[in-house]
């Protein structure tokens, strides 16, 4: 495994977290929080046209850059370190891969150029508590199903028109906001039970949204109300979308991995800046012994989260996966540099209007949506192995 960035990598992180720097500081952040969609809209344009950054890892058939895998975690390290509100990661990371996994191709040509484009936003709608198992994140999705329309899950029929939707999804990141919502939904009855893929447009009849109050303001999330809702299948009705849909959770945790990184390493320098200036017993608090070692542990943590989340990265170029391991190292390192930076601010560090929180609430967010941390790893050795039943040798 070689290290080493490419030209075209390091250009990539250095164009972005320039761009991030004018556009996405600890005020911008915060106004874009306030606004209905729950991000700068000037941002994602400046995004789109500079960088090209909706469509990096799509192919350069449907107006993307070709990239992989491993340049969007890359530049997702980035907006984890400015903690940008985009709908980066509901359009590129989730829903984009399916739609070119599962499409047909006049369904690909009709939306992945205009999500290249930064025209279109898109939002898969799972139930938030099912996400991380739809994923297969936290474990084998082979029993996973959107079922139960009462329950709060989405049940899919077949009408004269086409398909009809009814049920309710929460917690679905920029469900509120995006162009486009890919819902999975239940169809078959009882005895042909199976989940399928299903395109709904933000404006159709029946449809119903609305923003919920998060922990972490910087991911929107909005609860999803279908009520005999037109819908367009992706795919057909032979497709398998739980392979596809483990695929993109691997991929998804490698990108979530990175952003996390840039996020405890971000939070990590504010914190090292502040013990150099804050002043206790005339001297800075950094110089204290008691306080490098504090620090220094949080930079191991950092640094082991950073290795984990490249070679996760660099294997899912290989079609090996290894997202759910570096997701779970890298949350915790956040939680910890976080947790830390918020102790050693002192008094200021406690108040909720403190940078510190949103860094701390975007770790404890993303565990509860894609976690927690102890089932990644639980994940991550049964997909290796390790805990394989059989006769032991005495």
């Amino acid at each position: 495994m070689d290290t080493r960035l490419t030209a075209e990598q390091d250009e990539i992180r250095r164009t972005l977290r320039e761009l991030l720097r004018t556009r996405c500081g600890p005020t911008e952040v915060r106004a874009a929080l306030d606004t209905p969609a729950g991000h700068d809209p000037g941002l994602w344009p400046a995004l789109a046209g500079r960088l090209g950054l909706p469509g990096l890892a799509l192919p350069e058939r449907y107006g993307g850059v070709g990239c992989t895998v491993t340049e969007l975690a890359l530049a997702c390290e980035e907006t984890g370190r400015a903690l940008a509100p985009s709908p980066l990661l509901a359009t590129c990371v989730l829903t984009a891969p399916l739609i070119h996994a599962l499409g047909t191709e006049a369904q690909r040509a009709g939306l992945l150029p205009r999500i290249a484009a930064g025209t279109r936003t898109a939002a898969l709608a799972v139930s938030g508590p099912a996400l991380a198992t739809a994923l297969a994140l936290t474990g084998a999705n082979d029993g996973y199903s959107a079922g139960g329309g009462r329950a709060g899950g989405v049940q899919a029929r077949r009408a004269a028109d086409g398909w009809r939707l009814y049920g309710e999804a929460g917690q679905v990141l920029d469900g509120h906001s995006a162009g486009v919502l890919l819902v999975a939904a239940h169809t078959g009855g009882f005895a042909r039970s199976r989940t399928l893929l299903f395109l709904v447009a933000g404006d159709a009849p029946g449809l119903l949204r609305v923003r919920q109050t998060t922990l972490d303001a910087t991911r929107p999330q909005a609860r999803v109300q279908l009520r005999d809702v037109p819908a367009e299948l992706l795919g057909s009705q032979e497709t398998d979308v739980l392979p596809a849909l483990a695929r993109t959770g691997d991929a998804a945790a490698t990108v979530l991995a990175a952003e996390a990184v840039g996020a405890a390493g971000r939070v990590l320098e504010r914190t090292v800046e502040y013990a150099g200036q804050r002043m206790q017993f005339g001297r800075p608090i950094g110089s204290f012994q008691a306080v490098k070692h504090r620090l220094a542990d949080v930079y191991v943590a950092v640094q082991a989260a950073r290795s984990a989340a490249y070679y996760a990265a660099w294997a899912a170029g290989r079609g090996k996966p290894a997202g759910g391991l570096a997701l779970a190292q890298a949350l915790e390192a956040l939680r910890h540099a976080a947790a830390e930076g918020i102790q050693l601010h002192g008094g200021i560090g406690f108040t909720w209007e403190h940078d510190a929180h949103l860094y701390f609430k975007r770790a404890a967010g993303d565990e509860l949506l894609f976690g927690p941390v102890h089932r990644l790893r639980d994940r991550a050795a049964e997909t290796a192995g390790l805990f394989t039943t059989g006769e032991v040798a005495v």
